[in-house]
């Protein structure tokens, strides 16, 4: 009988592997997950355990597609992993994460599920450092999306998250939708100006449940 168990990679936010996302990680792990959250900061030369005020200054002279290139190594390392079964990987990704993990789930066929907080797509034109947007590129995703956000998101506001939706539903994979309307960027993260305690409780079960769901745990 195969050992091998589902597996979860998790993409950071803007400021990098805090330890509420070990933390995250560890409850994931005790449920049977096999976890993997990369620093992608240092996997792009940016040394350091974290990089609180630093995310926005990084990835304003990094782009997309370096990102995603970091984030395959990433994924091709937990995929190698003897206790991984690799048609059971899904993805997470908090705010920048969510995001990035657009782009990467995109170009990675492989991911079984891919569940993101607040992913921060702004009303933003297409530059080299991004030359996709992310809302174009959700429309290429072939796995089940979970996405969640907050009515005073102020980077993504109401009217972006409408055509975030669009996107996500123009892939014809299942989409499940949960929307908040007193949620502010960051409410599941302590760190944050925005962290929402009672939002971060609630919506915690509803990922888990998901993600047990997708990846057969």
């Amino acid at each position: 009988m195969s050992t091998q168990g589902p597996a979860i990679l998790l993409i950071h936010h803007n400021h990098g592997v805090t330890d509420n996302l070990k933390s995250e990680a560890f409850d994931y792990a005790e449920l049977g997950y096999s976890m993997f959250v990369p620093n992608l900061y240092q996997l792009l030369c940016y040394p350091g355990k974290h990089h609180l005020g630093r995310g926005q200054d990084i990835q304003k002279e990094t782009s997309d597609p370096q990102f995603v290139a970091v984030n395959n190594k990433a994924w091709d390392f937990l995929a190698a992993q003897p206790e991984v079964d690799p048609a059971r990987i899904g993805v997470i990704g908090y705010c920048m994460g969510g995001r990035l993990g657009v782009h990467f789930v995109a170009q990675k066929p492989a991911v079984k599920a891919f569940a993101a907080y607040y992913p921060s797509i702004k009303d933003e034109p297409e530059t080299p450092i991004r030359p996709r947007h992310p809302i174009s590129v959700a429309r290429e995703l072939k796995c089940p999306s979970l996405i969640i956000y907050g009515g005073k998101d102020h980077l993504s506001p109401n009217d972006v998250q409408l055509r975030v939706w669009q996107g996500f539903l123009a892939n014809g994979q299942p989409l499940e939708w949960h929307f908040y309307s007193e949620g502010l960027l960051g409410f599941v993260a302590p760190q944050s100006d925005g962290y929402q305690p009672h939002l971060a409780k609630l919506v915690r079960p509803i990922a888990t449940e998901y993600l047990t769901r997708q990846l057969e745990v």
